[in-house]
């Protein structure tokens, strides 16, 4: 499995202790689930008979793309979590389940609405596949999707928090926690900011809904680096004391 191998290798991780050394069945059975919902985003099961047909299936080739992007994206910071805290407790469970759950529902609301942009920037709009006037509701129903998920995630980080001194998490992993925290939930508000573009401005301000998404990136980049400039600070305070307090 590539959990497995990753794990082996402890790629994408540095100054946070493993606590997650094997893979668990909480895990197994997730990247069952994620490979299920990959397979719900192939364009097609059916090999094209005519070369129109291989056409119209390359169409979905970039829209496949995006959202495979995404679920991998989704699969990497479930990989973190399960490495970095190793929790199976029933909470953790319980928000695990609900993820995978929200992944399943929501991959045909996500294919669909990638395949509906990437068609009309390419200019193979459908005028069949879904009216104006029901657009705003497809950005209410993604966006509710997007916040459900950060929340989830928000939530297990918080559960792995409030576990902080069963899990001996030293100054460094608390302040990680702490960002992914901050992390999942401005996520929240950007999505909360969208649904409410979409379900209050209508069809005149779809655009604005779905640009506010770009906040995500300059907020995460803002978040990490004030984090990390508060474990420099403290890195060094650390580091002078401790020259400080030794004698000649």
């Amino acid at each position: 499995m590539v959990r497995e191998g990753l794990a082996r290798k402890r790629v994408g991780e540095e100054g946070f202790r493993w606590r997650g050394d094997d893979v668990s069945r909480i895990e197994g059975f997730s990247d069952a689930v994620f490979a299920f919902a990959v397979t719900l985003l192939v364009v097609s099961l059916e090999v094209p008979k005519t070369f129109d047909e291989l056409l119209a299936t390359m169409r979905g080739f970039f829209a496949f793309a995006i959202c495979f992007a995404l679920l991998l994206s989704v699969w990497y910071d479930h990989y973190k979590f399960f490495r970095r805290y190793g929790l199976k407790d029933t909470t953790t469970r319980w928000l695990n389940s609900t993820l995978l759950f929200l992944m399943l529902l929501y991959v045909y609301p996500l294919k669909f609405l990638f395949t509906m942009l990437i068609d009309q920037w390419l200019g193979f709009g459908n005028s069949e596949m879904i009216e104006s006037s029901q657009i705003p509701l497809l950005m209410v129903i993604y966006g509710a999707g997007f916040v459900a998920i950060q929340l989830v995630f928000f939530l297990m980080y918080l559960r792995a928090y409030s576990l902080h001194t069963a899990l001996e998490l030293d100054s460094q992993e608390l302040s990680v926690t702490r960002q992914e925290m901050q992390g999942f939930f401005l996520n929240v508000l950007v999505g909360l900011a969208s649904v409410a573009i979409a379900a209050l401005g209508g069809v005149g301000a779809i655009s604005w809904a779905g640009s506010v998404y770009l906040l995500v990136f300059p907020l995460q980049t803002i978040n990490s680096r004030v984090m990390g400039s508060r474990r420099g600070r403290y890195r060094e305070a650390r580091t002078r004391a401790g020259a400080g307090g030794k004698g000649p």
